[in-house]
């Protein structure tokens, strides 16, 4: 997996106010050595610790990278192949159940046009009449009559002598009775008296029957559908489980040693609290006639906890858990960011190499089988008119639950527009002097407070 940019580097690139200011608002560091304690304490004294001054907060990096020659490199090797062997077996599963999807969706073409002749037929008006009864009789004379082999009406009219008016005769003829209004020798209409009646009796039987396979050939195609979702449900667990037991490449990480037993983790939370102009302005944090100010866009206080870890991966349990002793560096930054720089921050991570195997998925699904869905749509979709007022259309995609997203049809417009360059517009005249410096120093404050009491409450071996 390829590196992606750090959240300090996101920060400064979304954002105009820090690309001018060159980094974040304060910044603390403290180390702790020891290769007998772990990391998890750290990690989730830190989170509760956030929780309970307000914060909220978010995961945005979670990376390791094992050295090649550690037991924790072959171990996770293991568990990350049997995820790709169980998401590839049901991903094969799903291909079957595809394949007979299109063929579902090609026989149900065939059957809707073959049944708008017949509609067509029935329609009252006499063009559209004539022209469904010449295509029906087509269809009778080479799928039907042309089992009778030499006895056909084609095989008659083209291989024997007196028949070669059998063919017109047979397409022009509506019934029985019409046989004997027309200028025909006595041996043509006695071969085209009986044949008519059949063609006649085929018609109305056909389209019931035709019907009846077409119905029946819908409910196939909706439980194929379901069973797709199923298994692309089924998938999904595994190829994310696979995705995220992915290493990060170490490169030339001198930590890094090939035979040693090494693992570098890097985590980062962001957590936030929301600017509360009204409290700030009776406060006295800001203009007194803030208190009834519209802002178009929110400002947080944010504190961005940046995890360094080099460990060495020591078992604990038979079955493979591990923990990881070893030098943990811990940096608290601090950050006045808005609604449009934290939209900025999100799509630029979703950009990354992150969830790059996630992309894959979704562009090998919405975007390859993206019509082959709207042919399913159309028949499964297909109802009366009254019907359509009782009940709502299913708008769902079995293709997109390899990703976990169901029934949001409606929202793949609004996707595509806010997948587009998010475009962040300076601060005003009030943001900069007023909101963006309230946040900025409530947010210096609250990654002060967060870097003493996690100092003051644990013994470090040293602080930077």
């Amino acid at each position: 997996m390829a590196d992606i940019k750090t959240i300090p580097e996101i920060i400064q690139e979304v954002s105009t106010y820090y690309k001018k200011k060159g980094g974040p608002e304060s910044e603390h560091t403290l180390t702790y050595d020891s290769s007998s304690e772990t990391l998890e304490p750290i990690y989730f004294f830190i989170i509760d610790l956030m929780e309970d001054m307000g914060f909220s907060s978010e995961k945005l990096v979670d990376n390791f990278t094992s050295s090649p020659g550690s037991g924790h490199f072959s171990e996770l090797g293991q568990r990350a192949t049997i995820m790709q062997q169980q998401g590839t077996k049901i991903l094969g599963d799903v291909n079957t159940v595809l394949r007979s999807i299109l063929n579902i969706v090609y026989d149900l073409k065939e059957f809707k046009i073959r049944l708008q002749s017949y509609a067509d037929l029935n329609s009252g008006d006499k063009n559209k009449t004539e022209a469904a009864r010449l295509s029906l009789k087509q269809i009778w004379m080479d799928k039907v009559d042309i089992q009778k082999g030499n006895s056909a009406i084609k095989a008659m009219a083209l291989g024997q002598a007196g028949f070669q008016t059998l063919i017109d005769a047979f397409l022009v003829v509506k019934d029985e009775k019409d046989v004997d209004k027309i200028d025909l020798n006595d041996r043509v209409k006695r071969i085209l008296r009986p044949r008519i009646q059949e063609f006649n009796i085929w018609a109305k039987d056909s389209e019931k029957e035709l019907r009846k396979r077409y119905e029946m050939e819908r409910a196939y195609l909706k439980s194929q559908v379901s069973s797709l979702k199923l298994y692309s449900r089924w998938a999904r667990p595994y190829l994310k489980a696979a995705q995220q037991l992915e290493m990060k490449e170490g490169r030339r990480e001198p930590a890094l040693v090939k035979l040693f037993n090494t693992i570098m983790l890097e985590l980062t939370l962001l957590g936030k609290i929301k600017l509360d102009i009204k409290n700030s302005a009776l406060g006295g944090d800001l203009p007194s006639d803030f208190q009834n100010l519209r802002i178009k866009r929110d400002y947080y206080s944010c504190v961005l906890v940046d995890f360094k870890f080099r460990g060495i991966p020591q078992r604990i349990m038979q079955r493979g858990d591990y923990v990881f002793g070893g030098k943990a560096e811990v940096t608290f930054k601090s950050y006045a960011l808005n609604d449009d720089e934290l939209k900025g921050i999100d799509k630029a991570l979703e950009d990354s190499d992150v969830e790059d195997a996630l992309r894959l998925i979704e562009g090998a699904t919405t975007e390859s089988l993206g019509e082959l869905q709207k042919e399913i749509n159309l028949f499964l979709e297909e109802k009366e008119e009254a019907e359509k007022k009782e009940k709502p259309k299913d708008e769902s995609n079995p293709f997109l639950a390899l990703i976990g997203h169901y029934n949001k049809t409606e929202k793949k417009t609004e996707t595509k527009t806010s997948e587009k360059n998010i475009q962040i517009k300076p601060d005003n005249w009030i943001e900069k002097t007023n909101l963006r410096v309230l946040a900025a120093n409530t947010a210096k404050q609250n990654a002060f407070d967060l870097f003493d009491r996690y100092k003051k409450s644990h013994d470090m071996a040293s602080y930077t």
